[in-house]
């Protein structure tokens, strides 16, 4: 039978290097929480949501994972971190086979290597294994120690090691994968260091007077055991984020011209032959479709555009842009804004809560705000919506086939209808009938157009 596996987080701590008001765990790499990478990697081998310890900013914590991500509990004091994981013992003891343990601020520990620890442990027969690393650079890690058969004897913190154990290379991770009913006990029997806390890396010296291996798999990557301390370690474990999530989305078939130069958050999705250009930012919850053009020097947020659009120096925020359209340069799409199939906005236009049906071109200068715009209509440049009144905003519908000539002014409340036209500096403060010309300041009609057959 396969050894059921629970995972512990361990994100108490108050981060105080990082000098803010936000708990460490929380603050974002790549649009995401750092906490969240961290519950990815443990879902990833485990069906159980993982159990997360919390003291400073718990509240701020839970509420920024649903319940079905994550359980918490809390450590009300910081007494190390075999006292942390102590915290779990009542909701877990009796509950799996295997507990992992890993650390809340290690964002880039994939989910890949956590099992591979898993997998380790369920065939040894000792009491855990951890991971470790190899490197030059010990940013702090504990020592591991190994006798001359090469087994794990001991971890000695940094501020604890001789010069001689300062010189090892191999290097503590701080992610464990431990037998349950042996560490439920052994936790119970670590002894408080001068300083009153009980560290878990104790467990080793424990394991090892019981005669129980202690298992350490090395691994190959580096970047994936940064931890985050402080603002730098944040900036360097975002590079690494970065370089991932760029790298997956060329490996799927998206064209990144100059990969090093353009941001994409983790949640945005591109479809394949999509060609990104540089100085170009992808970010939250953004969609791109299939042989679409992005960039250069584009910013789209939380919006979804479609397939075979090109969107060039611009700036989305909440917008839907649908199939074959073409925006740029200079535009710039708010919230609320929805292009339609085949729609053209060019240079310094503006839309916000308006909705642009199939075919409409909007030239440039302009500035579209609550309305709704018919299917073929031409908008003229330097058109605006006089929208706002002061205390209310109000709606401006224009029909299919529209022509509204350069530099109108469209005070709402105001409907147009199909086929009608606005002469050039017109100031349109009623309604327009079908197939009518107006001009003028207020706008007037002087006659009907003559509609085609």
């Amino acid at each position: 039978m396969t050894p059921s596996l629970t995972a512990v987080i361990l994100a108490a701590g108050k981060g105080t290097r990082m000098k803010s008001e936000l708990p460490k765990i929380l603050h974002p790499i790549c649009g995401q929480p750092i906490l969240a990478y961290v519950l990815q990697a443990a879902r990833a081998v485990s069906a159980e949501p993982p159990v997360v310890v919390v003291g400073h900013g718990a509240q701020q914590v839970q509420r920024a994972f649903s319940a079905a991500f994550a359980r918490f509990v809390t450590q009300d004091e910081q007494l190390g971190t075999g006292h942390a994981v102590m915290q779990a013992e009542n909701l877990l003891r009796g509950q799996s086979d295997l507990v992992l343990v890993t650390c809340g601020d290690m964002p880039l520990l994939r989910g890949e290597t956590l099992q591979k620890l898993v997998d380790a442990q369920k065939s040894n027969p000792g009491a855990f294994s951890m991971l470790t690393v190899l490197h030059d650079n010990p940013r702090g890690f504990g020592r591991i120690v190994r006798d001359s058969a090469g087994r794990v004897t001991a971890i000695v913190e940094e501020a604890q090691a001789t010069p001689e154990q300062l010189a090892i290379k191999e290097l503590n991770v701080a992610a464990y994968c431990f037998r349950a009913d042996w560490l439920w006990d052994a936790l119970h029997r670590i002894q408080a260091s001068p300083k009153g806390e009980y560290y878990l890396t104790d467990t080793v010296e424990l394991a090892v007077r019981a005669g129980l291996s202690v298992q350490a798999i090395v691994i190959d990557d580096f970047t994936e055991t940064i931890g985050i301390n402080n603002r730098i370690h944040l900036a360097e474990a975002e590079t690494v984020m970065c370089r991932r999530i760029n790298e997956r989305h060329m490996l799927n078939g998206v064209s990144l011209i100059s990969p090093e130069t353009i941001y994409i958050e983790a949640e945005v999705s591109l479809g394949a032959d999509t060609v990104v250009w540089p100085n170009t930012f992808l970010l939250g919850k953004t969609s791109i479709g299939a042989k679409s053009v992005i960039g250069p020097d584009s910013h789209i947020r939380d919006s979804q555009v479609g397939e075979r659009c090109k969107i060039f120096k611009s700036v989305l925020e909440g917008a839907l842009v649908q199939n074959d359209v073409d925006v740029g340069p200079f535009a710039r799409l708010r919230k609320g804004a929805h292009l339609g199939n085949h729609v053209h906005m060019g240079n310094f236009g503006e839309v916000k809560d308006s909705y642009l049906a199939d075919g409409v071109k909007m030239g440039h200068f302009s500035y579209i705000g609550n309305a709704t715009i018919g299917a073929n209509t031409n908008i003229g440049a330097g058109t605006i919506t006089c929208n706002y009144d002061g205390e209310k905003k109000h709606p401006t519908v224009v029909g299919a086939d529209v022509f509204i000539g350069s530099d109108s002014m469209l005070v709402a409340p105001l409907t147009i209808g199909a086929r009608a036209h606005t002469g050039a500096g017109s100031v349109v403060t009623k309604d327009v009938p079908e197939d009518t010309l107006v001009v003028g300041v207020p706008a007037r009609a002087i006659k009907k157009m003559i509609r085609e057959k």
